[in-house]
């Protein structure tokens, strides 16, 4: 693939690998070829994971590095991204840079919407995107955000981009059609140069694929092991590109790519006359859905690619069937017209073209007179996701009447292929004047069984009624004109619309101290300190570093079994492919073959017995990568099954599987309070887990030194120090052999800690036993399957309460699914307890929480460690109250909250002022009042359209309740030239530990930022560091680096006496000629923290963050999709170091928060195997998530003794304020269901994903869905009156 031949061979790393799949698009490179027909130089982004070497013959490819560096010049995308603060871990950086390039090259002056659509395929988990956008927004000519300023910023002179080279021009003049031949170690790639050579090739490997852009056979390859000696690639053949307009419609040849295919479309739209244009119109609308932009720039992988693959979701398909497409299928023995209809597609993957067919072009009819065509879609995501259902409607009228002449419809994602609703439209054929939606529905029978694959079975069923909803509002006209304006408004506007097109917003921020020197950093939006170098490809990540002589690969090997025991390992065959070299088992440990996690061992490579699916059994140590993989496929792992599995925390109950201790707590006297409450109530929600979904995997070098056993680890890791100890206790050495280097991580989220140190010392196992430097980088389903995530949650609770809204007493059970090691998930259950109260002050409190133990992989620590978990239970619970008292939730809230100097649950004094102005002032810039009555207005006018509003609160604890992880050390050099090196505990992850440090040096030095280092976080320098976690990061380490400026700064204190008037660079040469010391190390003992839980009392926090969210949402009831209209932030950070690295952390962490309760979703099979393995199954948010606006607030006159220069922890509180979108949703459902005729609680789980939001909706389609299970294999209506 392209992307290993530029890491690799060219040793090009600003191009990231992420997912390997073309779903994250931090592997975005720019392709350019010339097009000697029309004179063009035509330029594409691309994904490079996909994008196969030998397909790029007469093509130039431009990555990261070829338009700017800081070393030369740097190109306006690259600065923009990083002055917007847009760039925080930096790995998706250059993807993002490189897919806003291309969109320039192509049109220098796009508006917002050709930004957020070149964007789309582009992932972020840090950000938010907001930044992202504020910055390129810059190029559109709209307003920025107040925290940087646009005249500072390089203009875009295209006259200065790279010219394609000339040397390929030539070769494209030349049209040189030779057949290319590439011959691989196993595989042999074929590129005919024209079409007989490509049906004599078909005719000889009937069976080797068609491959075009790679996003289909590639990723089969890569992921489920397929191999095909043979692949051709037609991209030579000129017949396969080919465009032909007729009166009749348009001939479109099957090479085409969908960006291709968009433009043709949006010719003929202009050509054609309007009424013929529907057809058009609506396959143009659908293609902008299909993937992100990199994808439909090669896509699935062309037109007749996504025909022939014959995938039952493709968003394409049902269209072409319904809209009376056919195509020309080729072979050796002549050519056929084939329609693309029900008898075309026969199964899974399968049609009825021949083995040695090809498809040639496709014919894409215009719309006749009085015909209609349209596409319905539902996806799990707005943008770059498959669709879940989708169908495709033509209906032709005869002259002069609404009698209908013609109707075809098909439907996607119900069945093994598309499928024709036949029946139905034989019924309504003749009909006169009917109603569309109706009559469709009457007659619709789609056969679905409950066990049908993909899941969603009452949801998919729903949707192939409500889907039609659209057409109860066509009022049937002569004058299309008017018609089609109309429908495309509904389907494609609010909370339907794929595209992001936000609005101006506000950022709020604070001014710096009254008096405060120009010069002093602190308080100021400084920009990341290597935002540049990230935006130019130039930082460097762990697997950037280069390959050292004698290097070998490193891949793990897990079980495929949930529980059983081990009776055998042969790894013969794996030994004796080319390049293997060893493999490593647990019999191969020098040392401690376990971990110890709160006194549970955790083995790093099972032995005897395994206990889930993906538990890590041995490795294999190959001279590459390939060569790895393949002999870890080789070893064959012997099993004896185990029955007792257990997977759910039910089970886990029933069989009292849990990790101890368990713990409880509580005040006041829970039992009298409910009894002497007016009502009582009892409920329950589900939240479900979290993958971490950092950027950049897991990933390890290990350099065996060759004396003395010395090792030295480079990595992604938030505890290098913890890694080094389990490297040395494994290895068996004093820890002082091992060091452990972390430049940077491109994203971590706490999921690079206990995992991430087992997976060190299986690597350095290997490098010791070979001597040899070992390399490992965990592909994106094997850190999904292997590393566990947030903790999924069962959280139920009894309430009593006043009927004025207060409540008097509350009841908590937690259990939280652990997985099959202990990992840090007694700490979770603990710290769940310790926010039960979360901003209420509730007399009478009890919480009792549970690890439970389970044969799935194990949980681990997530921003926030379980506290978002927890205070989606306690905030359900108020809201559950506000629907048995008929109130509104924001009342009950306010009603109950903190309002004066008050003690915890845990007997913790606490001031909560900060809470309440943060309360009142989110009410007031929301402007909420108003808006609910808004809300009300529409809801009452709108059927099927809902909106909801949610405000919530949040008091977080910040540091370590263990005392001892609260401490810190710096380590501060200054040279005789006066720069300044500083090194610190912390390490960089995107949440700018690093920036603010060398703020707090250059304050405390009195020299400017340019002058201070940071090179990485090591632990040769700094020994026996704390994990970079608990938002206490810039706490802890930044008074470290404070203690020792403030020590070298006293001891120059006489020189600058001396000479007053002198330079830095003066008194430091000065100094140094009177011997005086110019290195420190500084300490922070930290707070003295503690949690007794025999008492049930303690001060585990060392203050409290406070902040309020509050959201607006659209939903359509029929589908469950929503549109995050607004969402407006009030945080109290106490005095902000670094306003703009703040807001990022604030909205990266909302967004993780939205992602978490809306729509990322875990799923395992019956059996314990993790299905969510990428981001083609798992979404996280994206451009297309962010609120369109979206306002965030720096609490004014704030302070904070607690913390350094008064200012406040905030990577992990905010996540839990995504919960505000969650609230809204349910707000806008329970007016969907007063619709319905249903009041008071319900039951929402998280992720309130559109299906559980549409089923909650209780729409009558869903009614219908219920009804029909007397015959649970039909969707069979009753007529409507």
């Amino acid at each position: 693939m392209l992307l290993s031949f530029l890491r690799k061979n060219l040793r090009l790393t600003g191009t990231k690998y992420g997912c390997g799949g073309g779903g994250c698009g931090a592997c975005t490179v720019m392709v350019s070829r010339y097009d000697p027909q029309t004179k063009n130089i035509n330029h594409w982004s691309v994904n490079a994971c996909l994008l196969p070497v030998c397909q790029l013959h007469g093509a130039a490819v431009t990555t990261v590095e070829g338009i700017g560096s800081t070393k030369t010049k740097l190109h306006p995308v690259q600065e923009r991204i990083a002055k917007a603060h847009g760039s925080q871990c930096g790995f998706c950086t250059p993807g993002m840079v490189m897919s806003m390039y291309t969109l320039l090259r192509n049109n220098p002056q796009p508006t917002m919407e050709d930004v957020t659509e070149g964007l789309a395929g582009n992932l972020c988990r840090c950000t938010g995107y907001r930044p992202i956008v504020d910055g390129y927004r810059t190029f559109c000519e709209v307003n920025s955000s107040q925290l940087f300023s646009k005249g500072d910023l390089l203009p875009l002179d295209p006259t200065q981009d790279l010219i394609f080279p000339p040397e390929l021009m030539r070769l494209a003049e030349v049209k040189d059609q030779t057949t290319q031949r590439f011959c691989g170690e196993r595989m042999t790639w074929i590129s005919p140069g024209s079409l007989n050579e490509l049906l004599q090739l078909k005719a000889d490997y009937p069976q080797a694929p068609l491959v075009m852009g790679n996003t289909n056979i590639g990723l089969d390859m890569k992921f489920k092991g397929i191999f095909h000696p043979v692949i051709i690639s037609p991209t030579q053949v000129p017949e396969l590109f080919k465009v032909t307009q007729k009166p009749e419609g348009v001939c479109v040849g099957a090479g085409c790519s969908m960006s291709f295919l968009k433009s043709v479309l949006e010719r003929s739209i202009n050509d054609f006359p309007p009424e013929s244009t529907h057809m058009f119109r609506t396959l143009l609308q659908q293609i902008k859905l299909v993937g992100g932009q990199q994808i439909r720039n090669v896509a699935v992988s062309t037109l007749g690619g996504n025909i022939a693959s014959a995938y039952p979701n493709s968003d394409l398909t049902p269209i072409l069937a319904a809209g009376r497409c056919t195509l020309v299928a080729l072979s050796k023995d002549g050519r056929r017209r084939v329609p693309i209809d029900k008898d075309f597609f026969l199964g899974f993957a399968k049609t009825v073209l021949k083995p040695d067919e090809i498809v040639l072009s496709v014919f894409i009819p215009a719309s006749r007179p009085n015909e209609i065509v349209h596409a319905f879609r539902h996806a799990p995501r707005k943008e770059s996701a498959l669709a879940t259902v989708n169908a495709g409607m033509r209906v032709w009228f005869n002259e002069n009447s609404n009698v209908v002449k013609e109707i075809s419809i098909y439907y996607g994602g119900v069945g093994a292929t598309i499928l024709s609703a036949e029946r139905a439209c034989q019924q309504i054929v003749g009909r006169y004047r009917v109603n569309l939606c109706c009559h469709v529905i009457y007659f619709l029978k789609i056969k679905l069984g409950p066990s049908a694959p993909g899941g969603k079975v009452d949801f998919r069923r729903s949707l192939t009624l409500s889907l039609y909803e659209p057409l109860y509002e066509i009022n049937i006209t002569w004058n299309f004109n008017l018609f089609t304006p109309f429908v495309c408004v509904y389907l494609f506007t609010g909370c339907h619309s794929g595209g992001y097109t936000p609005k101006d917003c506000v950022l709020c921020v604070q001014n710096v101290l009254e008096g405060q020197s120009a010069q002093d950093p602190v308080g100021r939006p400084m920009m990341h300190r290597t935002a540049l170098s990230q935006a130019t490809g130039e930082a460097v990540y762990c697997d950037d570093l280069p390959q050292t002589d004698g290097e070998l690969f490193l891949v793990i090997v897990t079980s495929s079994r949930p529980h059983a025991k081990i009776t055998h390992i042969d790894f013969s065959e794996a030994l004796k492919l080319p390049g293997v070299v060893d493999v490593i088992t647990a019999k191969d440990i020098p040392g401690k073959r376990f971990r110890t996690f709160t006194g549970y061992d955790e083995e790093l490579l099972a032995e005897d017995e395994v206990t889930c699916v993906g538990q890590m059994v041995c490795a294999v140590v190959a001279e590459s990568k390939a060569h790895a993989k393949r002999g870890a496929a080789a070893v064959k792992i012997s099993y004896e099954d185990l029955q007792d599995r257990i997977f759910t925390v039910e089970e886990a109950i029933e069989k009292e599987s849990f990790f101890l201790p368990r713990r409880q707590i509580e005040r006041g006297d829970v039992e009298k309070g409910l009894r002497e409450a007016e009502q009582v109530y009892e409920g329950e929600i589900r939240i479900g887990g979290q993958e971490h979904f950092y950027l950049e995997t897991q990933s390890f070098l290990v350099i065996p030194i060759g004396e003395e056993k010395e090792m030295k680890v480079y990595l992604s890791t938030q505890h290098p120090a913890f890694t080094q100890e389990a490297v040395a206790e494994t290895l068996g050495i004093p820890s002082n052999r091992v060091s452990c280097h972390v430049k940077r991580l491109g994203g971590a989220f706490g999921g690079k800690v206990t995992k991430t140190a087992i997976l060190a010392s299986i690597t350095a196992v290997a490098a010791s036993k070979t001597g040899r430097p070992v390399r490992c980088v965990l592909e994106r389903g094997e850190d999904m399957l292997i590393t566990g995530g947030r903790h999924p949650v069962w959280g139920k609770y009894k309430v009593g309460f006043m009927k004025d809204g207060r409540i008097t007493a509350a009841d908590f059970q937690y259990y939280a699914n652990a997985g099959n090691v202990v990992d840090e998930s007694v700490l979770v259950a603990e710290k769940i307890l310790l926010h039960l109260d979360n901003a209420y002050n509730i007399p009478n409190l009890r919480g009792r929480s549970a690890a439970c133990k389970t044969n799935l992989p194990s949980n681990t620590a997530f921003r926030g460690f379980g506290v978002p978990q927890c205070m989606l239970v306690v905030e359900s619970m108020i809201d559950d109250v506000a629907l048995k008292l008929g109130r509104l939730p924001e009342e009950i809230r306010e009603i109950n909250m903190y309002k004066e100097v008050s003690l915890t649950h845990y007997k913790m004094e606490f001031d909560p002022e900060n809470l309440v102005r943060c309360w009142n002032e989110c009410m007031k810039k929301a402007d909420f009042r108003q808006r609910r009555q808004a809300i009300d207005i529409f809801n009452q006018q709108n059927q099927f359209k809902k909106r909801g509003i949610a405000i919530v609160p949040i008091k977080y604890g910040i540091g370590f309740a263990e005392a001892f992880l609260n401490q810190a050390a710096a380590l501060v050099h200054i040279y005789k030239d006066g720069s300044v090196l500083v090194s610190h505990g912390g390490t960089e992850m995107g949440q700018g530990i690093h920036t603010k440090v060398q703020q707090v040096a250059s304050r405390e030095l009195n020299i400017p930022t340019s002058l201070i280092h940071i090179s990485e976080t090591s632990t040769q320098c700094v020994p026996n560091t704390c994990p970079s976690a608990a938002s206490f990061g810039t706490d802890a380490n930044g008074m470290a680096v404070k203690d020792a400026c403030q020590i070298l700064y006293n001891r120059l204190e006489p020189i600058r006496k001396k000479n007053p008037k002198g330079t830095w660079q003066n008194w430091i040469i000065t100094a140094f000629l009177e011997k005086i010391s110019l290195s420190a190390t500084g300490y922070y003992r930290g707070h003295d923290l503690d949690m007794d839980w025999e008492k049930q009392e303690g001060k585990p926090y060392a203050y409290f963050t406070y902040a309020v969210g509050c959201s607006e949402v659209e939903l359509d009831c029929l589908t469950g999709e929503y549109r995050t209209l607004r969402t407006d932030i009030v945080v109290d950070i106490g005095r902000s170091i670094n306003p703009s690295i703040d807001i990022g952390q604030i909205e990266g962490a909302f967004m993780q928060g939205l992602g978490l309760y809306t729509m990322e979703e875990l799923k395992f099979s019956p059996s314990g195997v993790l299905y969510t393995r990428g981001p083609s199954q798992y979404k996280i948010p994206s451009f297309c998530d962010v609120p369109l606006k979206f306002n965030v607030y720096l609490l004014a006159g704030s302070s904070n003794p607690h913390a350094i220069y008064s200012s406040k922890g905030i990577g992990e509180p905010t996540v839990f304020l995504g919960s505000s979108v969650f609230f809204a949703i349910k707000d806008a459902v329970t007016a969907a269901r007063k619709d319905a005729g249903l009041t008071g609680p319900f039951q929402l789980n998280s992720p309130a994903t559109p299906e559980r939001a549409c089923l909650a909706c209780a729409t009558h389609f869903t009614q219908m869905v219920y009804e029909s299970y007397s015959n649970p294999f039909l969707v069979c209506i009753t007529e409507f009156e």
